[in-house]
């Protein structure tokens, strides 16, 4: 079973910044997208809009107003989601997760995509 282990979640004042991190095998690196996902208390799960794959990280430019950033160490096999200029709003669960679906410039933002999950890392934003 392939296995993402969040991490680096924690109590920030709002305006802060923090850096996840989703160590997962090196297989999923070269293979899958990894994407970064969150579930806002009472709420549904939703895309950050933001992966990585073997030949690409990226962030869509609609992306959390462009606070977020995803990169990878290869080494590490790991991937980072940096967030910026927290908000409260930002408070939530954040999951790293891993898909097959991507290729030719795509890359999955849908969660019902992505096949692995990690158990999530909770953010909290709050003065």
């Amino acid at each position: 079973q392939l296995q993402l282990v969040e991490s680096g979640g924690g109590l920030v004042h709002p305006g802060g910044s923090l850096r996840l991190s989703c160590a997962t095998s090196k297989f999923a690196m070269e293979n899958l997208a990894i994407g970064w996902f969150r579930q806002a208390p009472g709420q549904g799960r939703e895309g950050v809009s933001c992966a990585t794959t073997s030949d690409r990280s990226t962030c869509d430019a609609d992306s959390a107003e462009g606070r977020f950033a995803v990169s990878r160490d290869n080494v590490k096999n790991t991937v980072f989601l940096q967030i910026n200029s927290l908000k409260p709003e930002d408070t939530g669960v954040y999951y790293c997760a891993a898909s097959e679906k991507w290729g030719g410039g795509y890359y999955p933002r849908d969660d019902y995509e992505y096949k692995y999950w990690g158990q999530g890392t909770q953010v909290t934003v709050s003065s």
